[in-house]
């Protein structure tokens, strides 16, 4: 645990009405090397995202003990010293609502802010509320009215306006007081640690990366029951979907919208003129990449031969609609004994891996990536109901 208690929030807002600027390579190590020496920063950026696939940083902000500083990465490309800095696990990185930055990041300097406190996350452990915003958490627990009116503001542009630099460090100029707050509540349940577990989670989360795409067509849950050739075509369309936005650098949409993707899948057009009718595929992609398309579906026989996808998994049976009530139910009265978000206890991708794991063989596993604290708080309590579920099936067969 770190101490936060050189860290006034008055001081820091006063500073952010003049941040220090950081546009050399040489100001950032100084900078980094007098950070390191700290028990805690905050951390956030600002970047756009609108015709590009990757995110463009416009800022990176730090607060430290007593000044808000912005990182113009438009004129340092050398973030090795700020690489070295987010790996110090001497350093606690402060951040809210952290997973796009995180992405930054990992794409910018190849590197995580470890170890991470998210002040959101925190604050559905203490049961602020799930998903709650940075100035609705101020309101609340400061009583600081934090103005988002450069939200939409073009953070490429340079010079920036003092508006937007004031704008941007006081993102990061309440974080220590806000962790102060949440440090203290989680001390006082004793649940630290489970905010240690569920941090970790979420850097473990930003480092799974399907960067070739060959998972992407899982998420096709409709498409469960297309043959197995039908099936290959949207892996290896999917999957070149992926790799071509990455590589152009733009939005996957602008390949290929995902309900094209089961447009073409489904219509199977044989040449240029049968692919042209359909009304989801874009001219501009279809003079550019339509031979390829339909390269892709002639080899979808040869494809599911030579590498047979995995199935994309059916639905559950209409047996388990009332029974995942049940489970929901009782992860949600565990929320409320414990006075945490209930939303964060269990979340619905857990519950179904959950279900998932023991649906044919009647054996349940809780899914391994989620933190030992959810899993040993709410773990015996659903695997006890569904050993009642299957029990029933049993009967019913």
């Amino acid at each position: 645990m770190t101490d936060s208690s050189a860290y006034d929030w008055k001081v820091l807002e006063n500073s952010a009405e003049k941040p220090v600027y950081i546009q050399t390579e040489s100001e950032l190590e100084k900078y980094c090397e007098s950070w390191r020496a700290l028990p805690l920063i905050a951390v956030d950026t600002e970047f756009q995202r609108v015709e590009t696939f990757y995110p463009v940083p416009g800022l990176i902000q730090i607060a430290d003990d007593h000044q808000c500083y912005l990182i113009d990465p438009l004129a340092i490309t050398d973030f090795s010293s700020l690489k070295a800095l987010f790996e110090d696990r001497n350093v606690t990185k402060l951040m809210h609502a952290s997973t796009e930055d995180l992405e930054l990041f990992q794409g910018v300097m190849g590197a995580l802010p470890v170890p991470l406190f998210d002040t959101q996350l925190a604050g559905a452990l203490i049961n602020w509320g799930f998903s709650m915003g940075l100035q609705r958490m101020l309101e609340q627990k400061l009583d600081i009215q934090l103005e988002k009116h450069e939200t939409t503001s073009d953070w490429l542009q340079r010079p920036l306006t003092a508006s937007q630099e004031k704008y941007a460090a006081l993102d990061v100029a309440y974080l220590p007081a806000i962790y102060a707050l949440q440090k203290a509540e989680l001390e006082q349940r004793g649940h630290y640690h489970w905010a240690e577990q569920e941090n970790e989670h979420l850097l473990a989360s930003a480092l799974i990366d399907d960067v070739e795409g060959y998972e992407y067509y899982k998420r096709f849950t409709q498409m469960w029951r297309i043959p197995e050739h039908k099936l290959a075509a949207l892996r290896d369309l999917t999957a070149w979907r992926e790799q071509v936005a990455r590589k152009r650098d733009v939005p996957r949409n602008r390949i290929l919208r995902n309900q094209a993707l089961l447009q073409i899948v489904e219509n199977w057009p044989r040449n240029i003129a049968e692919l042209s009718r359909l009304d989801e595929v874009k001219k501009r992609i279809l003079r550019t990449d339509g031979e390829t398309i339909l390269t892709i579906l002639r080899q979808g026989q040869e494809s599911a031969e030579s590498d047979s996808p995995e199935p994309i998994p059916r639905p559950l049976h209409f047996f388990w609609n009332k029974h995942l009530k049940k489970l929901k139910s009782i992860a949600r009265r565990i929320a409320e004994e414990q006075d945490i978000a209930p939303e964060l206890l269990l979340r619905r991708k857990e519950l179904e891996q959950l279900v998932r794991s023991g649906v044919e063989v009647g054996e349940y596993q809780l899914p391994e990536e989620m933190p030992v604290w959810r899993r040993e708080l709410v773990g015996p309590a659903l695997l006890s109901e569904l050993e009642k579920i299957e029990n029933l099936r049993t009967e019913g067969a």
